[in-house]
């Protein structure tokens, strides 16, 4: 097999060669400028990307507090981690409740207001900018804002449940309602959603709903027959892209809670990002195989949802 790859590989080589030699010497220089324009990309690529993630796999096979060399310790940090970490569980549960919770939201909300602004009324690009401006702003100044908007005492949103005769919440110091709180503040990037679908909506022929119109549906037997059916790519891009972002979340959390109360908001991140650089001495190899655990379970969710899609996205040439 080896030699069959490797005669592979000789002829792939030769052929280059050939195409190469068959280039006109303007054709030659254009792609050695270029190479030229687009080697600092390659060397940010290996240095900033490809480095990093082969040196977190090695090292997670290791025993490395940044001081000493790495000492070699094999499957130990991923058995430590599978059994004798009682936090790891708990921040993949935390995580679990948070991708499934805000996925959720933004999906439903995102693709709801898009339906909204998707009519022709009047503002209209007014109330798109408003729903979307939310979602650019940096993240640090929007858990600075929240942490005033779910404040206990004197919280916006406290005093809109008192107009209804709703005991006020102490959203950060019950373990209960802690992680509700993050997911409230997830409606804050649904503008990002919101968009995308609103660019799927956009792309649909006018001519199917007027079919449609003509066979007597009404509106919600064209949302069911017509908009959702053709929305299911966009709706696939926005789910891919919204779980692979709930698992990785940290900045939110790490600012306003910092995993408190009993470690009801400890998400997977925040427990990676403690033992690396809040615990003495640090972790490295140990988080390394935290990192290596959590890119495997993305990977998985993203196999089993592109591997599912076949089923349930509808193209419109298909």
């Amino acid at each position: 097999m080896a030699t069959a790859f490797g005669s592979q590989l000789r002829a792939l080589r030769g052929k280059r060669r050939e195409r190469w030699r068959d280039l006109s010497p303007m054709r030659k220089r254009e792609a050695r400028f270029g190479l030229l324009f687009i080697t600092p990309w390659i060397i940010g690529v290996l240095m900033f990307n490809l480095f990093p993630f082969v040196a977190s796999f090695v090292l997670s096979f290791t025993r490395y507090n940044l001081v000493q060399p790495p000492q070699w310790v094999g499957m130990q940090n991923y058995n430590n981690i599978l059994t004798d970490d009682p936090l790891f569980w708990k921040s993949l549960g935390n995580t679990s409740v948070y991708v499934a919770g805000s996925v959720a939201i933004r999906i439903l909300l995102g693709f709801a207001l898009a339906l909204l602004l998707n009519a022709k009324v009047r503002f209209l690009g007014m109330w798109r900018t408003l729903f979307y401006v939310p979602s650019v702003v940096p993240i640090v100044a929007l858990s600075i804002v929240w942490l005033y908007v779910l404040n206990a005492r004197a919280g916006l949103l406290n005093w809109f449940l008192t107009l209804f005769g709703l005991p006020r919440i102490r959203w950060f110091a019950d373990p209960d309602y802690a992680m509700l709180a993050f997911l409230i503040m997830s409606t804050t990037w649904v503008g990002v959603t919101m968009v995308i679908f609103l660019a799927g909506l956009q792309g649909i022929p006018e001519e199917y709903y007027d079919a449609a119109k003509i066979d007597g549906a009404n509106w919600l037997q064209r949302l069911r027959r017509v908009t959702i059916p053709l929305m299911t790519p966009t709706i696939y891009l926005n789910v891919l892209i919204n779980i692979i972002a709930a698992f990785q979340v940290f900045t939110q959390i790490f600012i306003m809670t910092g995993g408190r109360p009993r470690d009801a908001t400890r998400t997977y991140v925040l427990h990676l990002f403690d033992h690396a650089f809040q615990y003495l001495p640090p972790e490295m190899g140990y988080s390394s195989a935290l990192a290596w655990i959590l890119f495997m379970i993305i990977f998985v969710f993203t196999a089993t949802i592109v591997a599912s899609s076949r089923r349930w996205v509808f193209y419109q040439g298909d």
